[in-house]
């Protein structure tokens, strides 16, 4: 049996890494990077993907990198895609 790794939400990340040890709510963290609550509890609960203007401000706040952030919501995408795209009819091209 192959155990097969899903990676988290960026929301998810963001939450467990960051909000909870730091003891910071979703108001505050959004009040200090100057963006709407809602933006941040729907980032958190997985509702919304993480935009480039998100992954900067908390590249910022935490002393990452935005590609950090982009980077995890990457990698959640394409886990998400390849669970709900077929592609097993397309042929490749072969190379010239």
């Amino acid at each position: 049996m192959s155990l097969i790794s899903h990676p988290s939400h960026p929301g998810e990340v963001l939450e467990e890494l960051y909000l909870n040890p730091l003891g910071l709510t979703s108001y505050k963290l959004a009040k200090r990077i100057h963006v709407p609550r809602t933006r941040i509890e729907r980032l958190v609960k997985g509702d919304t993907a993480l935009t480039a203007d998100t992954a900067m401000r908390l590249a910022k706040v935490f002393g990452t990198t935005a590609e950090y952030w982009m980077n995890l919501q990457r990698a959640w995408d394409l886990a998400r895609a390849r669970e709900q795209i077929d592609v097993s009819d397309i042929e490749p091209l072969a190379a010239a």
